[in-house]
Formats: C-alpha cells, sequence, structure tokens
C-alpha cells in the first residue's frame, strides 16, 4: 500500500487545498495520507470526511516547529494521531502568531524593494494563519520577477547572511518552542512524536539525545530535501547504521519512511520496564 506521512496543504506552505491533496492522493493510489501542516490542525475535521469520500485513510497529523536550545538549532517535530488535539491548539495559535507578524515584516521589506502588491501576497496567504516565504515568491512570479521558487530570487531575499529579509529569517526561531516542551505536549495529547527530515537542519545528536530519552517514537529517514549525495539520515533509532544510500535528484522516492523508536509500544506508548501497562 503506497503512504504519504508528512504532506502540506495551503493551510500552511502547501501549493494545493485539503481536497485537491486528498483527489491526488486517490489518483496516485496512495490509501494512506497524512497532512501535516506546519503548526496548524485547521485539516483535520475536514480532510476525514474527504478521506472517507475518496477511500483515503487520513491520518490526524501536525508538524511542529521547534527549537533545540542546547545547539541552537531549528528541528521539526511531527505529530501523528492526537487523541486530544485540543491541548495542540495553545501551541498551534502562539507559533502562528508569530510567524504572521514575522511574515508581514519580510513582506513590508519586499514591497521596498520589488513594485508588487501587499494584496497579491495575501492572496496566497488567504487560507493559512500566517504568511510564509512560499507565498511571496509565488507573488513574485506573478509578477515575473522569478520563474522558480527556489533560486537566486529566494536567496537574495532570504539568505540569512545577505538576504534583503536576512534579520528576520535570522529570528525566525525566537517565537518556536523549546524542543523538549513540544515532545512533553504531544505526549499528554496521546499523540506519537517522530523527527521530520534530520539532515535538513543538522539534528542528528539531537535525535540520539530524544530517542535515548524515550522522547521521541520514531524518525523521518526518508525525505526530499536532505543534501544532495548525503544519506537520507545517518542512524536510526534502533542503534544501527542507515544504510548510505545517495539518490540522484530525480530519483522515485519514498516522501517518508518513519523507524520506530526501540522498546517503545507505538500504540499505547508505554516505556521499558512498564510492561505491566501496555495494552498490547
Amino acid at each position: 500500500m503506497k503512504a504519504d506521512l508528512h504532506c502540506h496543504t495551503t493551510i500552511s506552505d502547501g501549493s494545493l487545498g485539503i481536497s485537491d491533496v486528498i483527489r491526488q492522493a486517490d489518483r496516485n493510489d496512495v490509501r494512506c495520507l497524512a497532512i501535516t501542516d506546519h503548526d496548524s490542525l485547521a485539516s483535520l475535521s475536514r480532510s476525514a470526511v474527504l478521506g472517507k469520500r475518496y477511500n483515503v485513510n487520513v491520518i490526524p497529523a501536525v508538524e511542529f516547529s521547534a527549537f533545540d536550545s542546547e545547539r541552537k538549532k531549528k528541528v521539526h517535530i511531527l505529530c501523528y494521531m492526537p487523541a486530544k488535539p485540543d491541548r495542540l491548539e495553545g501551541l498551534c495559535l502562539r507559533t502562528s502568531t508569530g510567524r504572521m507578524e514575522l511574515g508581514k515584516r519580510m513582506a513590508v521589506k519586499v514591497l521596498d524593494k520589488y513594485p508588487i502588491t501587499l494584496e497579491s501576497i495575501l492572496r496566497y496567504s488567504a487560507g493559512s494563519k500566517a504568511i510564509y516565504k512560499c507565498h511571496i515568491m509565488h507573488a513574485l512570479m506573478d509578477y515575473g520577477y522569478t520563474t522558480e521558487l527556489y533560486g537566486d530570487v529566494y536567496d537574495s531575499i532570504f539568505d540569512v547572511n545577505d538576504g534583503i529579509c536576512a534579520d528576520e529569517v535570522a529570528s525566525e526561531a525566537n517565537f518556536y518552542p523549546d524542543v523538549h516542551f513540544v515532545t512533553t505536549l504531544i505526549r499528554a495529547s496521546g499523540g506519537i512524536s517522530v523527527m521530520a527530515h534530520p539532515k535538513v537542519y543538522d539534528s542528528t545528536a539531537l535525535l540520539e539525545e530524544l530517542a535515548s530519552k524515550h522522547e521521541i517514537d520514531g524518525v523521518e529517514v526518508w525525505h526530499r530535501r536532505p543534501p544532495r549525495g548525503s544519506p537520507a539520515c545517518s542512524t536510526l533509532l534502533s542503534g544501527e547504521p542507515a544504510p548510505a544510500q545517495s539518490h540522484p535528484p530525480d530519483a522515485e522516492l519514498p516522501l517518508c519512511r518513519c523507524v520506530p523508536a526501540p522498546r517503545r509500544c507505538l500504540q499505547c506508548r508505554w516505556g521499558p520496564g512498564r510492561p505491566e501497562r501496555c495494552r498490547t
């Protein structure tokens, strides 16, 4: 069975709405789908209804933006199947509010350099609770300043060292919650914690720490964004080295492969030393 455990919609920084994403899954015979919008649970109700209509098993999920305070790095944590999603709403709102304010500041700087309108940016962010970089880039594409989402124009705006929005990009993680707080909150909600794309933010050391403390239940091993020529993930939570596979940029890869952490039941999530509490 085909599955995609990590995708986004226009609720965050995706290119398609909920219905289009689910229809696309159906057309490609993807029968298990997790919509993991950034810091938002807004897709849960509608995606469940549409999933039944198109015979796609939609897993409730969200991708949290977090910060590793010890290593001063951003990290993303996926949450699957929260039994009490209302416990996550406050965190989603705080992060989305911070992202919206940051997006407004970036938009103002872009408008100073490029003669585009704010409305052209808001047209793309209308379904979201924040302004993302991709919304700004789509507006610039409409005006003919670039033909690609990522490239020279993107770098000239969002490069953390030289971009016109460098200060905003550098401060992006200021409103992100601590990663340990996020994993604790996910546990309190009854959800399953999975670290997303460890190579994107060079989170291998944090991955090993969270795994040893049993703060996460899995890791996303295959993802399209790791640096070209590098293994998707150097260490699995099982403690065994991952196969050192390098993939060409056009290779057909699963979008996500989640590997469970050792000695923890993914059904009830009781850790080692608590076999009497395991319901499976």
